[in-house]
């Protein structure tokens, strides 16, 4: 089983599902392949943002050996699962899917989660309470993602 996660740029809150799920099911022998991706190109190459890092590591969760990248064509092909983190990514992965075809089933990551939103806020412009914010709503949904579809 392969699982990506995508954000607008990659750079905060799909690199931090990835460091999570990665940990999580770090001993689960059906999981292949765990990634992140970013819907545009801004920050191809660069690591997560510092703040989020810090957050992600004081959690137990480190990420910054991540390195951003947008989605491909042949994401959709190669991935069994794409996590969007907001409606708006959902809806640019569906039109990109729409295009490329592809087996992803491309799904909300708190859609099952049980939480008081259905979308990860981005943190990007926010203070440090935004990125925990952020944090803790990825982790509950990794962990709704982990019980509903692994």
């Amino acid at each position: 089983m392969n699982i990506l996660f995508v954000c607008l740029g990659n750079i905060c809150r799909s690199p931090a599902a990835q460091g999570v799920a990665r940990v999580m099911l770090a001993n689960n022998s059906r999981i292949i392949r765990i990634d992140s991706a970013g819907i545009g190109n801004w920050h191809e190459g660069q690591a997560p943002n510092q703040t989020m890092q810090k957050v992600a590591a004081a959690a137990g969760f480190p990420i910054g050996d991540l390195r951003a990248r947008q989605v491909t064509a042949s994401d959709f092909c190669e991935f069994d699962y794409i996590f969007g983190m907001d409606r708006q990514n959902i809806a640019d992965l569906q039109a990109l899917q729409a295009v490329h075809g592809g087996k992803a089933q491309v799904l909300l990551l708190l859609d099952k989660a049980g939480a008081a939103t259905d979308e990860v806020p981005d943190p990007y412009y926010g203070g440090f309470d935004g990125f925990v914010e952020s944090f803790e709503l990825i982790r509950m949904g990794v962990e709704s993602m982990v019980r509903s579809y692994i």
